[in-house]
């Protein structure tokens, strides 16, 4: 997968955490490739399934000890206090320190039955403090959502960061450009849906892998190395040449997450 993302030109990924362990496993493959990044995040899913009181500490080194996923708890306290405890990262084989480059993917989903509203808003926050604490972006997770998201991150107004995988109306995307600073997220989605595109200047290219593969590619598994294709769709769509969009979003994705 890495061999066909550098053919293609794709030369720095990020592998997003969803959850204490995912993101573990998002760490441990970035410190075994060069060029791979991780994020810390727990999505709004999980939000039920992680309960009672944390105190969030500041990301430090730990440069040995035990491994960081030994926990094997489901607990908020734990995910975050091993969180806390790995935010630089030894993997077990390898020399090099990883801290992760964003917390993420968190935010909040009410697009199916059964959601709890509160529970998500209260690890929304909790993480929205962890990435202020640690002076970390995010990538941000909302569905059916932003009436309830614009309130919480005005608490936060240090954080920066990125509306992942964007997939709302006009309204919200200029909510997004014109009352915050975060990025947009523009994905294989694009390019088979009518949805509203944002300025180069506030467009980071992702997969969102591996669903929501872009034209010709649907049908099969999304890749990093199936990007240049949502490249090539927004240099038709906005009438700019394809140098100018790869120029441009790499260098969106570089100041955000300082890779």
């Amino acid at each position: 997968m890495l061999k066909r993302a550098h053919e293609k030109g794709v030369k720095k990924i990020i592998c997003i955490g969803t959850s204490h362990e995912d993101s573990m496993v998002a760490a441990e493959f970035a410190a075994q490739h060069e060029n791979v990044y991780w994020t810390y995040g727990v999505h709004p899913e999980y939000a039920t399934q992680m309960t009672g009181p944390v105190a969030i500490s500041h990301l430090r080194p730990c440069p040995s000890g035990p491994s960081p996923w030994a926990d094997g708890t489901n607990s908020r306290a734990a995910a975050l206090r091993n969180a806390a405890t790995s935010g630089y990262w030894r993997h077990p084989s390898s020399k090099s320190v990883i801290r992760p480059v964003a917390i993420g993917e968190v935010g909040l989903d009410y697009h199916y039955d059964g959601y709890d509203r509160q529970a998500q808003i209260r690890l929304f926050e909790e993480m929205l403090q962890l990435a202020t604490d640690n002076n970390l972006p995010l990538s941000f997770h909302v569905r059916e959502a932003f009436d309830d998201f614009f309130p919480v991150v005005a608490n936060f107004p240090k954080v920066s960061g990125v509306v992942h995988s964007f997939s709302d109306n006009k309204k919200n995307l200029k909510r997004i450009l014109n009352e915050t600073d975060f990025y947009v997220g523009v994905n294989g989605m694009a390019t088979y849906s009518t949805l509203p595109t944002p300025p180069i200047e506030r467009i980071l290219l992702e997969t969102d892998a591996p669903f929501l593969t872009p034209k010709p590619f649907r049908g099969i598994i999304n890749e990093p190395a199936y990007v240049p294709a949502i490249a090539e769709w927004l240099a038709a769509k906005l009438g700019l040449d394809y140098q100018i969009i790869e120029r441009e979003t790499t260098k969106n994705a570089e100041q955000l997450f300082h890779i």
